[in-house]
């Protein structure tokens, strides 16, 4: 453990309600000792760090001036918010971050009345607090009363198309609202577009950089005497500069670019907004993800995502690797294929190194696209370039690929586009909790007609998938695999098209069947040898697709079987209920199986270890085994001794 800093200041700092009287000067000291704080906060737990370094001034500006928890402080996304836990009462459980019954990486309700709305994934914090201040209108919450609604969304966030949605509904409204753009130029990856090109014209923009006090303030928040002057000189401004103002043309007074790092500046300018605003304003400041760890500042993603590391080195502290990640393996996977077909590309949204493809776009920079945090946007593109000719694989989390989920059945799946949907961290991911988990998509994507979904019980199956959807060009296919590190086994020098719809027998037995689909093979594997030590030797499958679905060997496994066991990563409505559809349509369940379905439970797993989220879930090889003798009837006092 790392010497805690020295914070006389933040010590005294109980709850925002502490701030109000601090000088400008003592608000520096408080962000120079809460910055020290954070890091060695997160020296101990890992987590998002550079994110939050960045926002330390900021977050102390807001809860200097705003009266939190009455005005609601919304965060887009979250990763940022370790600096605004240790303000609002947290701070004695900070070192709990993203551990198992400790704090959440993100803001969550339940957690406190400081954070109003929950965000894990990007660009809802403007709706959310459009939301706000129109049922602060309405008389919504009378016992507290709801204060201002402020947003404080990143750059990268700004991206996607719902938060042009709420800034065109909330201009339109012209309620008082505040949107805090923290223009980093950053989200994880650097940003893209041209939406990144306008902030950073609106920065560089010498005009802006000598006209200041007409940058600083909105026409609408000065004296009405001098309204008409300002206003005539504003727009020499903007003609001088990018031509107007974007915001501006939505509804939102635009007030800017601020250095998010001097806090003289900050509070001064933040204070006139907040005592002069009438309706929506936009706040553009700008911050430096990393902001005052050296290490942090030097890494490629500015320290966005670490695990516990040395703070004087910056070093982290990882497990040497035993095989390599699944991430890694995809990556390797599909710039072998673009080696040898041109026509392969890749598209993700805001995250290539989390999904690999930062590897094919070392050696393919013109085949890889990056289409920001616009995950609609990015499936629709894949499914044009498929219309076109190209053959797109499509790498984004389970949990983000929820979000582009209509234009994945109307654009890809209705239209039997090839789009090769390369879905990351499926299952259960650890520390980021319910917000991150890839809990659904064999759900929402095996209830689509014509798509093959598969998921590989180890990383040369992925290999092997890869290289199966690759070959797949008559409709839309999916393979689905969890965070980290294979299993270990050797890797195919060449990978194979598998045939489509076929599992594989992986032990022969009797009496029992396990068929699992994806990597709780391993874990049915260790529920066997339990099994065996009561002379129970059951039958081991591989289905590795949800579908087609195997019918040959369900069947097969069902009426040879007493007992049928599935398992897999996956909520209800998933591969278990696949099977046991097909099981019911060709009446193996009047011929006497014991049929059981280990799934995901039905409720939202809070952070903590995957083992120990997999442990509550209920899907280790003790849970497996237990399934099994439960079926058979045997006394579960004696299942807990084996």
């Amino acid at each position: 453990m790392s010497e805690r800093p020295s914070t006389p200041l933040l010590d005294r700092i109980q709850s925002p309600a502490d701030m109000k009287g601090l000088s400008v000067g003592e608000l520096r000291q408080l962000a120079d000792e809460l910055r020290a704080e954070t890091i060695s906060a997160v020296s101990e737990t890992g987590g998002h760090l550079g994110a939050g370094l960045g926002v330390v001034e900021l977050t102390v500006a807001l809860h200097h001036i705003f009266d939190t928890p009455r005005d609601r402080i919304i965060w887009d996304v979250g990763h940022q918010v370790y600096p605004h836990k240790i303000l609002t009462g947290r701070r004695d459980r900070i070192r709990t971050l993203r551990q198992k019954a400790g704090l959440s990486g993100f803001t969550k309700r339940s957690e406190s009345p400081y954070d109003p709305f929950g965000a894990g994934h990007s660009s809802t914090s403007i709706s959310a607090a459009t939301g706000f201040a129109l049922a602060r209108e309405m008389g919504g919450s009378p016992e507290p009363a709801l204060g201002d609604a402020v947003a404080v969304i990143g750059d990268g966030s700004m991206t996607a198309g719902m938060a042009w949605e709420a800034m065109n509904h909330a201009g339109h409204l012209h309620k008082r609202l505040f949107v805090i753009l923290n223009d980093n130029d950053m989200s994880i990856a650097p940003p893209v577009g041209a939406l990144s090109n306008y902030l950073s014209r609106l920065y560089k923009a010498e005009s802006f950089q000598e006209l200041k006090a007409a940058a600083k303030g909105a026409v609408s928040l000065l004296p009405s005497p001098f309204q008409e002057g300002a206003r005539r000189a504003k727009e020499v401004l903007k003609t001088m500069t990018v031509g107007g103002t974007i915001f501006e043309e939505l509804g939102f007074s635009y007030v800017g670019p601020l250095d998010g790092h001097d806090m003289e500046h900050l509070v001064g300018v933040m204070q006139q907004v907040h005592d002069r605003a009438t309706g929506p304003v936009l706040l553009h400041v700008i911050t430096e993800k990393g902001k005052g760890y050296a290490p942090a500042e030097n890494a490629r993603d500015r320290g966005h995502a670490t695990a516990k590391f040395d703070v004087v080195t910056g070093k982290q502290h990882k497990s040497p690797s035993n095989a390599p990640s699944y991430t890694s393996v995809f990556g390797k996977a599909v710039t072998a294929l673009a080696e040898a077909d041109d026509k392969v590309c890749a598209i993700t949204a805001a995250m290539p190194d989390g999904t690999g493809l930062n590897i094919m776009a070392e050696r393919f920079p013109a085949r890889v696209f990056d289409v920001g945090i616009a995950e609609q946007h990015g499936v629709t593109f894949c499914a044009g370039l498929a219309a076109g000719g190209m053959k797109p694989f499509c790498a984004i989390y389970s949990t983000f690929l929820q979000r582009g989920y209509d234009q994945v059945v109307h654009d890809v799946a209705i239209q039997r586009l090839p789009v090769r949907f390369m879905i990351d961290r499926a299952g259960l991911v650890g520390q980021d909790g319910a917000t991150h988990a890839g809990s659904f998509d064999l759900t929402y994507l095996g209830n689509l007609p014509g798509f093959v979904i598969m998921a590989p019980a180890d990383e040369a199956e992925l290999a092997h998938m890869v290289a199966t959807a690759h070959a797949i060009d008559d409709g839309p296919s999916a393979v689905r695999y969890p965070r980290g590190e294979g299993v270990g086994v050797d890797m195919p020098e060449t990978p194979q098209v598998l045939e489509i719809g076929k599992g594989r027998i992986v032990q022969e037995g009797a009496r029992v069947a396990l068929l699992t689909l994806g990597t709780r093979l391993e874990h049915a594997r260790d529920a066997a040898e339990k099994l065996g030590q009561r002379g129970i030797m059951p039958t081991l499958a591989d289905a590795r697709f949800m579908k087609p679905l195997d019918e040959d060997l369900i069947l097969g496994l069902a009426r040879n079987h007493e007992v049928l066991v599935t398992v897999e990563e996956g909520a209800v409505g998933g591969f278990g209920s696949h099977v046991a559809q097909l099981l019911a349509e060709n009446g193996v369940f009047d011929e006497g199986l014991k049929f059981r379905s280990m799934i995901l439970p039905d409720t939202f797993i809070d952070h903590a270890s995957p083992a120990d989220m997999y442990k509550t879930a209920g899907l280790t090889g003790d849970d497996i085994a237990a399934k099994v003798l439960d079926a058979l009837g045997i006394a579960q006092i004696d299942a807990k001794r084996a």
